[in-house]
């Protein structure tokens, strides 16, 4: 069994050595922001549409990177797509973030979708702790104002509105023949925008609504008979589908015990804690095959594919349920020989590349998912390597 000591060697080398270079690379220094598009292949579309998503999650890569390697040229990279997104992704006369602009700077999808508003505040406010710039804590509190206005209602969060916040079909994020009014997704990664805002500003109000997610996660999301989440809902939060996400389980399973360490309100931790073991507990127990963890299980039928994000998540997951259960030897190992997996099949060798999007189960690549584009960025497997360092690390 690999060492921590072996493990954090070679994930500060994928960080520093591979992904770090890959994404300094794609800096746009003509139009700002990054590139949005690199197909299979490796080529590069200059004038691919810049995913604002995209854009936020670069920001957070870099602003988490400098914090955590202490290199001025990694917040220089953060501030490139700073100004970008503070220049070019909000709408100045209507508020909010666009889903996506074009690789010039103009307007191109302007939808107003409530994860991406979300992935802005998270973004904003890791940027904020990097540099010190007030301007970029006061833009995620105007995020934040702007979704609790406008983007929710009695029952909790909306999904996709238009450019002056009308509600319009969530096609966006439902997937699986289904349209959803409301989505397990949207609420984790609000949920994840907060509690990063919350852990720079210590801010009571959005406590409160931590805390108000808590409560919508146990009355509508959790499903305590199945030991999952929930993925689809209706406006009345009936579910949609027979849909066990295994990446958003045990993606979920780390991002809450944090927010329940930010927030620090005792009572929801022994509330929701137990749920959290009891969902990294299952999933190995279900769907864990001893090196990597497949996409989902739609009504009863396991999608044999591995993604990236679900392997990155993978290792972050078990290495939170190890640390608080060093007892369970079996977290450990389920960590480790996912990096493994990850190390030997995930990680494209081919010099210009970062990760694949996407495998078959015997590790071989699917050739027709692009290497960057709106969804694939440095958020997962970055947050992963820092993690790793984190909390494995010399302290």
């Amino acid at each position: 069994m690999m060492t921590k000591e072996q493990m954090v060697t070679e994930v500060r080398r994928e960080l520093t050595e591979h992904l770090i270079p890959f994404w300094e690379g794609l800096k746009d220094p003509e139009y700002g922001g990054f590139y949005g598009y690199m197909d299979y292949d490796l080529k590069l579309d200059p004038k691919a549409e810049k995913g604002c998503i995209l854009n936020s999650r670069i920001c957070w890569f870099f602003s988490k990177a400098y914090l955590t390697l202490h290199d001025p040229a990694l917040l220089s990279y953060a501030k490139h797509a700073y100004d970008f997104m503070k220049d070019r992704c909000f709408d100045r006369t209507n508020g909010g973030i666009y889903w996506s602009i074009t690789y010039d700077g103009k307007p191109y999808d302007t939808t107003k979708h409530t994860y991406n508003q979300a992935f802005s505040i998270y973004a904003l406010s890791e940027y904020y702790e990097a540099s010190g710039d007030r301007e970029a804590l006061d833009l995620a509190f105007a995020q934040y104002h702007l979704i609790e206005a406008k983007m929710r209602d009695e029952g909790g969060y909306l999904e996709a509105l238009d450019e002056k916040f009308q509600p319009v079909v969530n096609d966006k994020l439902s997937e699986n023949g289904v349209i959803a009014d409301r989505t397990m997704n949207t609420l984790l990664h609000v949920l994840e925008g907060y509690t990063n805002l919350l852990r720079v500003s210590g801010d009571e109000e959005v406590r409160g609504s931590l805390k108000e997610i808590f409560r919508t996660f146990v009355d509508h999301v959790w499903n305590p008979e199945l030991h999952r989440q929930e993925v689809f809902f209706d406006h009345d939060w009936h579910t949609l589908i027979d849909l066990y996400s295994y990446g958003h389980d045990i993606e979920t399973s780390w991002l809450m015990d944090h927010s329940l360490d930010v927030v620090a309100d005792p009572s929801w931790t022994a509330k929701i804690r137990p749920i959290m073991d009891d969902m990294a507990d299952n999933l190995l127990k279900a769907a864990f095959d001893g090196r990597s963890l497949p996409a989902e299980c739609e009504k009863g039928v396991v999608k044999e594919n591995r993604v990236w994000w679900v392997q990155a998540e993978t290792v972050l997951g078990y290495l939170n349920a190890y640390g608080k259960h060093p007892e369970r030897e079996d977290y450990r190992d389920a960590a480790v020989s996912e990096w493994e997996f990850i190390r030997d099949y995930l990680v494209d060798k081919r010099e210009g590349s970062e990760w694949y999007w996407e495998l078959n189960k015997d590790g071989t690549p699917i050739p027709d998912r692009p290497i960057l584009e709106p969804w694939k960025c440095p958020y997962h497997n970055g947050r992963m390597c820092m993690e790793v360092l984190r909390r494995l690390g010399p302290q």
